[in-house]
């Protein structure tokens, strides 16, 4: 699976807007953010869609979210917002 690619992240753009606006992340190029020098999110694209990899709440693993359609963009902030405050 690869990273995805400008067009990918240009329809991801409101999820970018809402993680960029989220404290103690920091996005070293276009949607791939870090917390405290570890990678914690980016996104890849594949035939089957757009998908983003969440660092996990133990921190050694990712978590992957489909967010090829709006109905995963929820579950996806909602999860970055979590795993910030813990």
């Amino acid at each position: 699976m690869k990273h995805a690619s400008a067009h990918a992240l240009d329809q991801l753009e409101p999820i970018l807007a809402e993680v960029r606006a989220a404290p103690g992340l920091q996005e070293r190029s276009r949607g791939v953010f870090y917390r405290k020098g570890r990678a914690f999110l980016h996104f890849h694209e594949d035939p089957k869609g757009l998908f983003a990899d969440l660092r996990d709440a133990g921190g050694k693993d990712f978590d992957r979210f489909d967010v090829t359609l709006k109905a995963g963009h929820a579950g996806l902030l909602a999860a970055v917002r979590t795993r910030l405050s813990a």
